[in-house]
């Protein structure tokens, strides 16, 4: 994104925290931000899409730091997934993310209750993704229930302490707490061994994403978090990073992941002498090949 879309779209987020989305004009935005009403258009269609790009930013950002949290230390430990809960949740705070999704949701837009949807899925996603690391493939039945339900009394902890405080939340508190009641509740679930939903629905819910590729962008994200750890700190680290940050904003954010522009990618990561270590690259290729279905 060029630093002038990215000008107005901060332009826009404060005015829509100040003023509210629907009572921030377009104009308002072209007074703000200083551009015209041409150059407005040729970056987004409507105020919505302008909208759209505002949370995929904050939260591709978000996503690549949470992501980060896990460089170099065990996916398992449950004390790392805390922060990463943290770091989403003072995301949300800081940029007021929460009263825009709640504006956003009683509008009669298709298009953004579509996008917030997805949103949705894919934080729960995540969590089960996480989920089955810390607790392990023998919970699998039950972790995609546990996942709406940590999203459940986490939000609405985040919620009610806010009001019954109306001061600055102490999120850590917060998460943490939340945190120490889902983990009593993944193992007496499990020892139930009772169930409301099948992991299998989320094939259901984001059909764009089929199961087998879901297991292998995760791997993948694995593997770039240990190539990343790799090159801290060395000559071309911005480079290599931003190769390896392309091949994870496609998989993970495309719904159609350009193919050949992933395999020159991991190429040149391949060809050009870097501090690489030679098995991550290998099983890197490997995944991709797996992705694709060579």
């Amino acid at each position: 994104m060029n630093d002038r879309k990215q000008h107005v779209i901060t332009c826009a987020h404060k005015l829509f925290i100040d003023k509210g989305f629907q009572a921030t004009s377009i104009q308002d935005i072209l007074e703000f931000s200083g551009i015209s009403k041409g150059t407005f258009y040729n970056y987004f269609a409507s105020k919505n899409e302008l909208l759209i790009e505002l949370f995929r930013s904050l939260y591709k950002k978000m996503e690549q730091e949470r992501n980060e949290l896990l460089i170099g230390q065990d996916s398992a430990n449950i004390t790392i997934f805390i922060q990463q809960i943290e770091l989403q949740m003072e995301t949300n705070h800081s940029n007021k993310l929460i009263s825009l999704f709640e504006e956003v949701y009683f509008l009669n837009d298709k298009e953004l209750k579509e996008f917030i949807k997805r949103g949705q899925i894919r934080m729960i996603r995540w969590i089960y993704q996480r989920f089955l690391e810390i607790f392990g493939e023998q919970k699998r039945p039950y972790l995609l229930d546990c996942s709406i339900m940590f999203l459940g009394i986490l939000n609405n902890n985040i919620r009610f302490f806010g009001m019954a405080y109306e001061a600055k939340i102490d999120i850590h508190r917060v998460v943490r707490y939340s945190v120490e009641r889902i983990v009593k509740i993944v193992h007496e679930v499990a020892e139930s061994k009772d169930y409301l939903l099948q992991p299998s629905i989320l094939e259901r819910w984001a059909p764009d994403t089929q199961n087998k590729n879901q297991a292998t962008q995760h791997e993948v994200m694995q593997v770039i978090i240990t190539l990343k750890q790799a090159v801290q700190n060395k000559k071309d680290q911005l480079k290599y990073t931003e190769l390896l940050d392309f091949i994870h904003d496609e998989l993970l954010h495309s719904k159609k992941p350009r193919k050949f522009l992933i395999d020159s990618a991991v190429v040149t990561l391949k060809d050009t002498p870097t501090p690489f270590p030679t098995k991550e690259l290998q099983t890197l290729d490997q995944l991709m090949k797996e992705y694709f279905k060579e």
